[in-house]
């Protein structure tokens, strides 16, 4: 008897974004791609270029739709956008906090109190509780092939905590998940999941990339 197929959904985090301000960007809208974002996109679109992708997702933000679009036209594929996906809540949106700086201002102060929650945004409970379905869903979708769904450094990360077993509350200078990586989930026949894979098929460009490069 043939061994029953599997599944793989790719977690893809977005390109480098244009953010010359190095604000934190969030959920706001018209933060699109640099040039090197679009570079980006289009090593991913060739490292997966001959993977058996039968469905592809999209977080609403315009980055993430751009980052899908060399898949697409690879592909053929009609694009799904997937609101849970979408990058976390954050209330020092539109500040000038990316990577890190900024945090340590008095005015700032009150809503880093409680990093395990975090006191600052979405909780990271509320993240995994929308991410896991929607990972569920491409996964049933794409049943015995290969599904991406594009999405956002904290909520991909989320997500493999998740699915390892691991805390969700971290240290986010040590997360895995750099400009254009790829974090695989396998399933088997069952829709078990059976590993997690991390790649980063745009690497050889990161070093061009911005120190703060948003989320």
């Amino acid at each position: 008897m043939p061994a029953a197929p599997s599944t793989r959904v790719h977690l893809l985090r977005h390109g480098e974004v244009f953010n010359p301000e190095k604000i934190l960007y969030g959920r706001l809208p018209g933060f699109l791609l640099s040039e090197l974002g679009h570079r980006m996109a289009a090593m991913v679109a060739d490292a997966l270029g001959e993977n058996d992708i039968v469905h592809l997702v999209s977080s609403p933000l315009e980055r993430a739709q751009q980052t899908a679009q060399p898949l697409l036209e690879r592909t053929g594929l009609e694009l799904v956008i997937d609101d849970r996906v979408i990058e976390a809540d954050n209330r020092f949106e539109g500040r000038a906090v990316a990577g890190g700086q900024g945090l340590i201002r008095l005015a700032n102060l009150p809503l880093a109190l409680n990093p395990f929650r975090p006191s600052w945004g979405e909780a990271y409970t509320d993240i995994r509780d929308r991410m896991v379905p929607a990972v569920l869903a491409a996964r049933d979708v794409a049943w015995g092939h290969e599904a991406v769904v594009v999405s956002h450094q904290l909520p991909i990360w989320t997500a493999r905590m998740a699915a390892e077993g691991r805390r969700l509350w971290h240290d986010p200078r040590r997360r895995e998940c750099t400009l254009a990586s790829l974090t695989t989930l396998c399933f088997d026949g069952n829709g078990e999941l059976t590993g997690v894979e991390y790649t980063e098929p745009a690497g050889s460009l990161l070093p061009l990339a911005s120190k703060v490069a948003g989320a």
